[in-house]
């Protein structure tokens, strides 16, 4: 009974709640990094600069550097993707790993 309570573990609760897990920390770098809300705002100037004749530059440098913010975002986002990609998959065959080394030798 045992083998099966641990695989029900392993395999079925804990999953859920890595999972959980990632959507939580996912939905916090979104939140500290602010992605949703450059990309919400990204044809408004940078500084909210409305004085006459400096809205065009203002919505242009905020382009520029909104353009560069993003693609960093992006690329830390995917980088965080990855790694939790590797620790599911990780997780997922460390019971696997373990057996495999034991019976090898």
């Amino acid at each position: 009974m045992l083998p099966v309570r641990f695989l029900k573990f392993w395999y079925l609760e804990a999953p859920r709640g890595l999972i959980a897990y990632f959507v939580s920390l996912n939905s916090a770098f979104l939140h500290l990094f602010s992605l949703p809300l450059l990309v919400k705002t990204y044809f408004r100037p940078w500084k909210n600069e409305y004085r006459e004749g400096l809205v065009g530059f203002s919505v242009g440098m905020g382009i520029f550097i909104k353009t560069f913010v993003i693609a960093v975002d992006i690329l830390l986002f995917f980088l965080l993707l990855l790694a939790q990609a590797l620790v599911f998959a990780g997780f997922i065959l460390w019971p696997i790993v373990t057996v495999a080394f034991l019976f090898q030798g």
